[in-house]
């Protein structure tokens, strides 16, 4: 027994994630799983760069893509807390071209655009529910591309390739039409992107700097940056992508490998720019699970993560699952495999993902950089730790 799991249970996750590595179904991959902040499971897969015979290490880097959007909505959610902004504060306060924003909507002689109903607004970025995409809708992708988004960013969300700051896109952004009315509907794009930019003109600061002076510096999370230091470039994971009997190395550029280390190094993306670690991440989520303090420092109120880790948009999400001010949210057992009810987390476009469930105590935190990703490792992952899970928290508070 460990931590109320079976070892001879978790041993079976081993076996499962050795299989899935001699396969090649995987590159490499990391996991790493607390319990009340003890260490329940940790390992290390595959390969870092399979070509190199490079092995996969547990302070291995990966590309978090968007697991960036927790971090940058923390850090909105605390310029909250000190007056700089409010959840109803509309974005244009901060980004004058969305001030008249339009929608592209689709009729039965084409496309119309029209002005949107109302002005957008943080909270409509926090939730997606502000009608912006990534610009790869088809009745919307032509107009992105011209401007350098879209199409033209890799799979839409990509701009560590960008030589002009995120705040320079964003302005462009607010002249092109989005594709749903503000509080419409769920619509995941570019909103955490635009959240960086308030950050930024709020603060003074570029989002890389607020960051790193008000949570990852603090918080201890050292290997969490924006583009990855020049000297610390093998420890960076290789990009793979999944195909008919296995997986390839990916291709440069961005859809593949991209420009973490040498890159531009100007454009701060909220919504997808960071690389981290398993170990890093998981310190933000246990700031998070402790309700916003760690080590003796207050980062956020316990009621502002309440709020982030509740569900905002009743069903507008889905039936079983919500989404709060960064997170999703299980609201009925069974949505998200075996997590509990209130359990909250995302992932990223690179295949790494994330769940804190609060009933349990666990921090679960699986990394890898597969794009496209084709496998279910991860989720058969989640599944087979919940399954060695044997001696709920409630029973082994008595």
């Amino acid at each position: 027994m460990r931590h109320g799991f079976s070892t001879e249970r978790l041993a079976r996750i081993d076996s499962m994630l050795d299989d899935a590595a001699k396969r090649e179904e995987i590159g490499g991959l990391v996991a790493y799983v607390l319990r009340d902040d003890a260490i329940v499971y940790e390992r290390a897969v595959g390969w870092r760069d399979r070509d190199a015979k490079v092995p996969m290490t547990a302070n291995t880097v990966f590309r978090i893509a968007s697991q960036t959007k927790a971090l940058t909505s923390a850090a909105i959610l605390m310029l909250m807390e000190e007056g700089k902004l409010a959840l109803g504060t509309p974005a244009s306060r901060f980004l004058p071209t969305f001030g008249r924003t339009t929608v592209a909507q689709r009729t039965d002689s084409g496309v119309v655009i029209v002005p949107a109903r109302r002005a957008i607004t943080v909270r409509d970025l926090l939730t997606h529910t502000a009608g912006i995409s990534y610009g790869v809708d088809q009745h919307v992708a032509d107009k992105y591309r011209a401007k350098g988004l879209g199409p033209a960013a890799g799979y839409g969300w990509y701009t560590a390739d960008k030589a002009v700051p995120v705040c320079t896109s964003m302005d462009t952004l607010g002249t092109l039409p989005f594709v749903a009315q503000p509080g419409e509907r769920f619509v995941y794009g570019y909103n955490t992107d635009v959240l960086g930019c308030i950050v930024e003109r709020a603060s003074g600061m570029s989002l890389d700097a607020f960051l790193r002076t008000r949570l990852t510096q603090p918080l201890g999370m050292h290997d969490t940056h924006f583009f990855l230091p020049a000297s610390q470039r093998e420890r960076l994971a290789t990009v793979y992508r999944s195909e008919a009997g296995g997986t390839v190395r990916a291709d440069t550029g961005a859809r593949g490998q991209g420009h973490y280390v040498d890159g531009p190094r100007v454009s701060f993306a909220g919504g997808a720019g960071l690389v981290s670690t398993a170990r890093d991440y998981a310190r933000f989520l246990q700031m998070i699970a402790h309700g916003g303090a760690w080590a003796g420092r207050r980062y956020l109120a316990p009621h502002t993560v309440a709020l982030m880790t509740t569900n905002q948009l009743g069903t507008l999400y889905g039936s079983g699952a919500g989404f709060g001010l960064g997170f999703e949210t299980v609201e009925h057992y069974g949505t998200s495999g075996l997590a509990s009810k209130g359990t909250f987390g995302w992932g990223g476009a690179y295949g790494s993902n994330y769940k804190v469930d609060p009933i349990e105590g666990l921090v679960i935190v699986v990394m890898m950089n597969q794009l496209p990703n084709g496998s279910d490792v991860v989720s058969r992952f989640q599944t087979m730790l919940y399954a060695a899970l044997i001696e709920s928290r409630a029973a082994r508070a008595r």
